[in-house]
């Protein structure tokens, strides 16, 4: 069972994918929607969020998109959740029960449950992330950091 929104886990994804390939320029909203097979606009609102929080820094131009605002380790996945939890989507779907037993029991144990889960993501940083997609790359696989020359 997967305890985060689709939004969520695809606003985690942009941010890691942006840590792993902003240098030297910014990654445009088109090519991280490419990399993830997503269409643009549904990436579009959350990247917009994750710029109002501070995680994302947006730049304008020709060569534009999206970089890091913060250091790796200084962002964490529930920093990036939080950020993405502020973007609503639940215009279709049904309003909450409201009655004794959603307020006093239900609500208090799932909001205990959700606070302690955006604990665990809290001790999750970018950079380990990073780290971990590092790890995935095959030995002696090219690298995107490899350096290209022209001349």
């Amino acid at each position: 069972m997967i305890l985060l929104s689709r939004r969520s886990l695809l606003a985690i994804a942009a941010v890691v994918d942006i840590a792993l390939h902003a240098r030297p320029t910014p990654v445009a909203a088109k090519v991280l929607a490419q990399r993830h097979n997503l269409p643009p606009r549904h990436l579009e609102t959350v990247l917009q969020a994750l710029v109002r929080f501070g995680i994302l820094k947006g730049v304008r131009g020709p060569r534009g998109g999206y970089e890091l605002a913060k250091e790796r380790r200084r962002i964490t996945a529930g920093d990036i959740v939080r950020a993405a939890m502020s973007v609503t989507g639940e215009d279709g779907l049904p309003p909450l029960p409201e009655s004794q037993l959603v307020d006093e029991v239900v609500g208090p144990v799932v909001k205990s449950a959700g606070e302690a889960f955006l604990g665990e993501l809290d001790a999750i940083t970018v950079e380990d992330l990073c780290t971990r997609a590092d790890a995935m790359k095959e030995p002696g696989a090219p690298s995107d950091d490899a350096l290209d020359f022209a001349i």
